[in-house]
């Protein structure tokens, strides 16, 4: 008898640890390319000032000036791919960039479409961790996530974080209770590789493969040990502990990357019109009201350039973290087998236009990519970047969300 998604359903406790393997019977095959093992997307919302961001120089021989937003990157230049001229195809203004930014839309972002094809392997097929946003709701305004059409909700407290991760460590009946799922669920699972063809038999053993490691991390046996939670005094969604939420978010993205926790983690901080107010750095105004200053009010132009080189500080962070771990596997940094991808929802901010965006990738996903590089891209569709993302985890298909664009050659 055939397996379907309907008859697998049906078998009861299987169920509960059946479910990403079901959602990988219906995804793109894919190839062993020794690519990137792990997605970490960062996000930080209004757009940019071209003449501000731009690197100098050629696609080889560039350079951050002094001041510039991306200055801060300079000691990581040659791990990234520095992007301008994407356009988001049917996309304007705040919500539709947001909408589309990783979507291309889709119904499925690109994080979470990576999470389904290697979240099975991992405790959690994905984080979620969000820096300040949902004071408005959940809205195409203040969501970047989605999964088959429905919003990704990313979690704004740290700490909420933390007892996911952590906070059940030392609960023993916890963990015999879910010891006994797991056995149950495995010995029901095995049962179906009697009605599997080969290639769905590899799958199935690499989703048990996947419960194992979730055995491996109920039972203690992780790659690290459970750091103290995050120390916050105050409310996460007061406008100055924006800096402490986020920070402490990016150590918890990172520490669960290198646990093997999950293998997709993304970290949103604020949402498309922020209204954030960089009280810290001395600023008064708030971010996304600077982002449409002219360029005439030179005074305004710099305390927006001084915001945004403080978010290009947070990826730089990241960086230097993700080089400070090693890779069980491979005796490297994670930076080496790890995709970071710190994108913007509009081109232009003053214009509310999505095209001119500008990206930035680090980590060349195991030799995937080509690094080092400053790519002047002109007017290219962006669904492009996310299938030679994709392509980058060993998923073989023709394009990415709405679009048939195909992979982007030039990140080769």
């Amino acid at each position: 008898m055939p397996l379907n998604r309907r008859r697998l359903l049906k078998l009861g406790l299987a169920s509960l640890v059946a479910a990403p393997f079901v959602r990988l019977l219906s995804q793109p095959a894919r190839a062993d390319t020794g690519g990137a093992k792990r997605l970490l997307v960062l996000f930080s919302p209004n757009g940019t000032v071209h003449k501000h961001w731009r690197p100098t120089g050629s696609e080889t021989s560039f350079s951050f000036g002094s001041g510039s937003i991306l200055e801060p990157l300079a000691a990581h230049k040659d791990d990234l791919i520095v992007m301008d001229g994407l356009s988001f195809t049917n996309a304007d203004n705040h919500e539709g960039g947001m909408a589309a930014m990783l979507t291309a839309q889709g119904g499925t972002s690109i994080d979470q479409h990576i999470a389904q094809a290697i979240g099975g392997s991992s405790r959690f097929s994905s984080l979620e961790l969000g820096v300040q946003t949902s004071a408005w709701g959940g809205s195409t305004q203040t969501r970047m996530s989605y999964l088959d059409g429905g919003f990704v909700t990313p979690d704004d407290d740290p700490q909420n974080v933390w007892k996911r991760l952590f906070g059940d460590v030392g609960d023993e009946d916890l963990t015999a209770r879910r010891q006994s799922v797991l056995d149950l669920s495995r010995e029901e699972v095995n049962t179906l590789r009697q009605d599997l063809g080969a290639q769905e038999r590899i799958l199935l053993d690499a989703h048990l493969a996947g419960i194992e490691a979730v055995e491996r991390s109920l039972s203690g046996e992780s790659t690290c040990e459970s750091p103290s939670a995050p120390d916050l005094s105050g409310s996460v969604m007061s406008n100055e502990n924006f800096p402490a939420v986020a920070k402490a978010q990016l150590d918890l993205a990172v520490l669960a990357l290198a646990c093997g926790s999950t293998n997709v983690a993304s970290v949103q901080m604020s949402h498309t019109v922020g209204p954030t107010v960089f009280s810290w750095l001395g600023e008064s105004e708030g971010h996304h009201s600077l982002s449409h200053i002219d360029d005439a009010n030179q005074a305004g132009i710099e305390s927006f350039v001084n915001c945004e080189r403080w978010f290009a500080e947070q990826v730089a962070y990241v960086l230097d973290q993700l080089k400070a771990q090693t890779d069980p596997e491979t005796g490297g940094s994670m930076l080496d087998t790890t995709l970071v991808l710190w994108a913007k929802e509009l081109g232009d901010g003053r214009a509310h236009v999505c095209t001119d965006v500008p990206w930035v990738m680090a980590g060349n996903a195991g030799g995937f990519f080509t690094t080092g590089r400053y790519l002047s891209l002109g007017d290219v569709p962006h669904d492009q970047v996310l299938t030679s993302i994709c392509h980058a985890f060993g998923l073989e298909q023709a394009g990415f969300g709405a679009q048939s664009n195909g992979p982007l050659e030039a990140l080769r």
